[in-house]
């Protein structure tokens, strides 16, 4: 066991990697990616529609449904990396795909003040064409 810990220690010399060891597994030090930027983001755009309102007199009148955006603009880059991941259309993309048109239609039919009438079959489509996805890619 030891030469095996002391064989990995001399492979990481080797590649200019450190390595932290907690219990069998071995753990890279990397300085790791932000990808917390999208929070950032989702508060700015809030902040420069408000001050939009302010100045120019801009309305818009269910400004709440602009929050609904958020799980959907999340559901969207959660499809974009498990293609990214798995280098094709599977059923975890699939379905954050079509989470993520959903909620966007529902926030779009607040934001718009759209007639529930026009919106409902769209909801079927979305389910359809998601179905049809899974049948072509799975």
């Amino acid at each position: 066991m030891s030469d095996d810990i002391e064989s990995l220690k001399e492979a990481e010399k080797t590649t200019g990697k450190e390595s932290v060891f907690a219990g069998s597994e071995t753990q890279t030090t990397q300085p790791r990616r932000h990808d917390n930027w999208f929070p950032g983001v989702v508060l700015i755009a809030i902040g420069v529609i408000f001050l939009l309102k302010q100045v120019t007199g801009f309305h818009i009148n269910n400004w709440w449904a602009l929050f609904i955006l958020i799980p959907a603009i999340s559901n969207f880059r959660q499809a974009g990396r498990s293609y990214q991941r798995h280098g094709r259309l599977n059923h975890s993309a699939r379905g954050s795909l079509t989470g993520g048109f959903i909620l966007t239609l529902i926030a779009s039919a607040f934001l718009f003040n759209l007639e529930w009438g026009y919106i409902w079959p769209l909801f079927l489509i979305i389910g359809g064409l998601s179905a049809l996805l899974g049948g072509w890619f799975d």
